[in-house]
């Protein structure tokens, strides 16, 4: 019989790469994890890691059984949510992953509501960027997180992971409300405010730009959107800012529809739907969505 905890610390060696990492994901020294990875070999009766040095592969049987260990735990994780149905209601610790905007906006109306509901929920909140989510719900670091993309950079389907849509938003270009600029083509000789590089939202706003025939030329570099929205305020450039980070009006910004669009999900693990706070959660998002929405 294969231990499904040892499955698990297989596939995320699969997914990072190295035995150090997944200690650090489980808590584990990388000697605990090597000792239950040999046992799994023990009861599967062949080899599943290659190692050279201080380098760890799959080998052909490792990786077999990895692709099978995706259908396992996706089950047992159906079973967890169909058994706690049964037992109670949303309860708990469940642990919510959010990006800054949301963490502002939808956010706070669907804890107040989650509070009032289900008393019974201990709701604690994580602001990450989108990037960062899909691998905190993978490692179990979250139960239910925000992830989000654009239509110029569609994220890639994680098979580990399933999600519900939430919110398709438009993406503003923010110029000074006297800049002579009423289309994107406009803004290509200006100076530009960037997230920084190596994030979403800069790949998101060079794609744009090069879509426009242009490459933006970078004064500034800023993650926040509050701070880019004060710096085009004061003149310092242009940038482009999604729907939910320009629900205040700043009369020192005009806002232009820009030729892409952000779609926010909410993403929890395979199988885990069910799960009363789960369901909570996911139902608290959606409403607080749709009268955030209303206005």
């Amino acid at each position: 019989m294969l231990d499904a905890r040892r499955l698990r610390l297989l596939s995320d060696l699969d997914r990072l790469g190295t035995i150090a990492a997944v200690a650090a994901v489980h808590a584990y020294t990388p000697s605990a994890v090597s000792q239950q990875l040999a046992a799994l070999e023990r009861e599967a009766g062949v080899a599943l890691l290659q190692r050279s040095g201080r380098r760890v592969a799959l080998t052909a049987a490792g990786q077999v059984l990895v692709r099978h260990a995706a259908t396992v735990l996706t089950a047992l994780e159906e079973t967890s949510a169909a058994l706690a149905a049964v037992r109670s209601g949303p309860a708990g610790l469940i642990r919510i992953g959010a990006h800054p905007t949301a963490a502002r906006t939808v956010l706070p109306a669907a804890l107040v509501a989650l509070g009032r509901d289900h008393p019974a929920l201990e709701l604690s909140v994580s602001e990450l960027d989108p990037v960062a989510v899909p691998g905190a719900l993978r490692d179990r670091r979250l139960d239910v997180g925000l992830l989000h993309d654009y239509d110029v950079v569609p994220a890639a389907a994680d098979p580990a992971l399933e999600s519900v849509a939430l919110l398709d938003e438009t993406v503003y270009l923010a110029v000074a409300p006297d800049a002579p600029i009423t289309t994107l083509a406009d803004a290509r000789d200006v100076a530009w405010i960037l997230a920084s590089p190596g994030t979403l939202c800069h790949e998101v706003a060079s794609r744009v730009c090069r879509g426009a025939g242009f490459t933006p030329r970078v004064r500034h570099h800023v993650d926040d959107f509050g701070a880019v929205l004060a710096l085009v305020a004061a003149g310092q450039g242009v940038a482009l800012v999604p729907q939910l980070a320009a629900v205040t009006p700043d009369p020192g910004v005009r806002l232009i529809a820009a030729p892409t669009r952000r779609r926010t999900r909410i993403g929890y693990r395979r199988g885990a739907a069910a799960y009363p706070a789960v369901a909570a959660v996911v139902a608290a998002l959606h409403a607080a969505t749709l009268e955030f929405l209303r206005g």
